[in-house]
């Protein structure tokens, strides 16, 4: 039987929290000391990463179907920043009373109570973090533009790699990760208040991607004059098979089986879902934000909307085609949450080890959401076919 990602972590934090109250502080110098490393080799790899994804990201949405595919990319990305909007709303509201009895003092300066590793090496990024988002948006702009089916095809084989080097090195070492940060923060005597936040987050979460999809299906059913409840019936199918395969990608079989059902044109799924499955990422976008705004208040950190806002729309774009492995959102997210939040490493590791425990529910959101978009691309395109019919005559 496949021991998938999530049962590592769980099984990761479990190990590092028992680790940490029995072991002698030598021994979690140990794992402190590789989590510096593997904390090093993810910040030198992160640039390396926004380019490998975001390039033929917007390359490949250059070449599409025209005024469909406009549509279809400008509703995914506003979808994608009302999930932000209502984490942040939510968190804003919710997290001074459901966290009221955390200690910010205790998480003031985590590194400071954290054990220092045996020894450190530098793994100088290439570029930083902004260059390396400029640098991709040119490069993905130019690609459309001209065309270029060489650049194209060069920086799929980029993204490869960088998936490779994901798939292989760093989603395996991340549980090792996981157990060396949560070893070291029990030690510490800072594990009781973190456990209790993950869980309090965690229930927010999951509320918050359930309110998002009767909002997107509302909508949806208005514009098809269909009941939004029975819509989303249709729909959960998909959202049960990406529970279980945590990959937007390896469930487009089944949500464009069952996006069929609730359009009246097939061939607009057809194009919709595929594309919606690596752009569209509301569910995967409330757990960021909210899991951030959660480290962020752990810490005692500002979260104030002139902060938040500007990485929830960057977020929408760096997202763009995040692998389709287990936690890529949260891995494509951590440049954003580095250079636009100040997130260490401390924070980094707690951010994806509160990300990666529910991320099965925010990838089922994401395809489940796609079916509302593929609804509302279907009347825009029933609508123009009707447009068009007129001027021919």
């Amino acid at each position: 039987m496949k021991f998938g990602l999530l049962p590592r972590i769980i099984l990761a934090i479990v190990l590092g929290i028992l680790i940490g109250l029995v072991s002698p502080s030598p021994l979690i110098r140990v794992f402190a000391t590789f989590s510096g490393l593997f904390g090093n080799f993810l910040g030198f790899i992160i640039p390396l990463l926004i380019i490998g994804f975001i390039v033929p990201g917007i390359g490949a949405i250059g070449k599409g179907a025209g005024k469909l595919l406009g549509w279809t990319a400008a509703i995914a990305y506003i979808s994608t920043i009302g999930a932000g909007l209502l984490a942040y709303i939510t968190a804003k509201a919710l997290y001074p009373s459901i966290l009221a009895n955390q200690s910010l003092k205790e998480f003031a300066n985590p590194e400071e109570a954290l054990l220092k590793p045996y020894f450190d090496i530098e793994m100088e990024p290439l570029m930083g973090i902004m260059s390396a988002l400029l640098l991709s948006f040119v490069i993905g702009i130019g690609i459309a533009a001209v065309k270029s089916d060489l650049l194209l095809n060069l920086s799929n084989d980029f993204r490869d790699i960088i998936h490779l080097v994901i798939e292989k090195v760093i989603i395996p070492l991340l549980p090792v990760h996981i157990f060396g940060i949560f070893a070291n923060m029990t030690n510490a005597g800072q594990v009781g208040s973190i456990l209790s936040i993950f869980i309090k987050v965690f229930a927010m979460i999951i509320i918050l991607h359930i309110a998002y999809l009767v909002i997107q299906y509302t909508i949806a059913g208005s514009v098809q004059k269909k009941n939004p409840f029975s819509m989303l019936k249709t729909m959960s199918p998909a959202y049960f098979t990406a529970l279980g395969t945590q990959s937007s990608a390896a469930t487009i079989p089944v949500t464009l089986r069952q996006a069929k059902h609730i359009v009246k044109k097939e061939k607009v799924a057809d194009f919709t879902i595929p594309l919606l499955a690596t752009i569209h990422l509301s569910g995967s976008t409330i757990t960021l934000v909210s899991c951030s705004m959660a480290v962020m208040f752990m810490q005692g950190h500002s979260y104030a909307f002139t902060i938040m806002f500007p990485f929830i729309l960057m977020l929408g774009i760096t997202m763009v085609a995040a692998p389709g492995v287990p936690g890529g959102a949260v891995m494509a997210a951590i440049g954003l949450l580095e250079s636009m939040l100040g997130f260490g490493p401390a924070m980094t590791a707690l951010m994806i080890a509160l990300y990666i425990t529910q991320d099965s529910f925010g990838t089922a959101c994401n395809v489940t959401g796609d079916g509302a978009i593929t609804a509302i691309m279907d009347k825009i395109s029933r609508e123009d076919s009707v447009e068009d019919e007129k001027v021919a005559v």
